[in-house]
């Protein structure tokens, strides 16, 4: 089965799913409402999941190329004391693939350039949808319409299309947390591939990138909107007293370098993934708090997934039955587990919670630590032929 299709929304969902479908045999437009794509953002790490997905839509082996293992690293306290360690060619052996590092503009960049430039219309809005006629969709783009047998709703955790689509659904909510992030601007010396520290109500983390520069994050409890009118300075006091590399981080980062995001989740789940003609991927169809990882590693499933079921199935609507009975659970469970991490990692504030947690950590095996990673990371994508 072929046909036309147009992903709205050019992230790396968007895009994924849009590589997916063209190499399914189908014509795709992507619809992203930025006049430039986004060459911007901090880092990302990708679990074997997420490359397996990203083998399946035919661009693996370049973002393999460009990322760096992570091998080295764990979970910190404030002070540098280890509470649990991470075995990256263990998981190498168990997957075929340690977890990887890479900056989301570089991840953005091989994602696009797989993908003919006639395919992206950049700078539009998608508002609405027309479906008024069962056997196709409409979608108002500026002046025109693009017709389609397929629109793939990838825009985002504030989704419009979400919203047209199932208007009774509370939508995304506030997790509690907000999040700073930054890439440096020179190489600086990390001696572990990827850390992530834990204090009271706070986490800091860093990944290693190919080139020598890091990427770090502060995710904080704090009341949603609130904002810095100096956020280098305020992370500067705030984990100032906290192991290297945190303060050498913070030092190699520009002011303006600095993206602050509130935390938003789709607490109550969707009903479906699929609405007539409309598939809805990544973050509109299950927005989860990143304390898993496994955000944008969902989303690259989501693609291939899709892309396999329309190559498979022999109408749209089949198709997207069985895209929604393979994703909705999955996705749905790895969101609420994600939800769990943060409430007993970073979220935790209370000293006794905090104690107790970190004694769990330092008495428990590594390999149940693997156990952890591997529960969500050992996915195979389905065949798109």
């Amino acid at each position: 089965m072929g046909g036309t299709a147009v992903v709205v929304g050019g992230g790396i969902g968007g895009l994924a799913a849009a590589l997916g479908l063209r190499r399914i045999g189908w014509e795709v437009r992507v619809v992203e409402r930025a006049a430039v794509l986004a060459d911007a953002g901090a880092g990302i790490s990708l679990h074997a999941n997420g490359l397996r997905a990203l083998d399946a839509v035919g661009v693996g082996q370049e973002v393999r190329a460009a990322a760096r293992p992570q091998y080295t690293g764990g979970t910190r306290t404030p002070d540098g004391r280890w509470l649990s360690r991470m075995d990256g060619r263990l998981l190498e052996r168990e997957l075929g693939s340690p977890i990887v590092g890479i900056p989301r503009a570089v991840l953005h960049r091989l994602l696009r350039s797989a993908l003919p430039a006639e395919c992206l219309l950049v700078g539009a809005t998608v508002r609405t949808l027309d479906l008024s006629d069962p056997d196709r969709v409409g979608v108002p783009v500026g002046d025109g319409v693009l017709d389609a047998d397929l629109v793939v709703a990838a825009d985002g955790v504030h989704s419009r299309l979400r919203g047209l689509l199932f208007p009774d659904h509370p939508g995304v909510v506030y997790g509690g947390s907000t999040v700073l992030r930054a890439v440096t601007e020179d190489p600086v010396e990390v001696r572990t591939d990827f850390e992530l520290t834990w204090g009271a109500g706070a986490e800091f983390g860093h990944i290693g990138f190919t080139d020598g520069r890091a990427e770090w994050h502060a995710v904080l409890n704090a009341p949603a909107g609130v904002r810095h009118t100096d956020p280098l300075g305020m992370l500067r006091g705030r984990f100032g007293g906290w192991h290297e590399p945190i303060p050498t981080l913070l030092a190699a980062t520009r002011p303006e370098a600095v993206l602050h995001h509130d935390i938003h989740e789709l607490v109550t789940p969707l009903p479906s993934f699929a609405a007539g003609r409309v598939a809805l991927l990544g973050d509109a169809a299950h927005a989860m708090t990143p304390h898993l990882g496994q955000g944008a590693c969902q989303a690259l499933e989501d693609a291939a997934t899709l892309a396999a079921a329309l190559a498979g199935e022999p109408t749209v609507g089949a198709a997207l039955t069985r895209y929604d009975a393979e994703r909705r659970p999955r996705a749905q469970s790895v969101a609420r587990a994600a939800r769990q991490a943060g409430r007993m990692g970073q979220q935790l504030s209370h000293p006794l919670a905090l104690a107790l947690r970190n004694t769990g950590l330092r008495l428990a095996p590594s390999r149940a630590t693997m156990r952890a990673i591997l529960r969500h990371a050992d996915w195979t994508p389905p065949s798109l032929v």
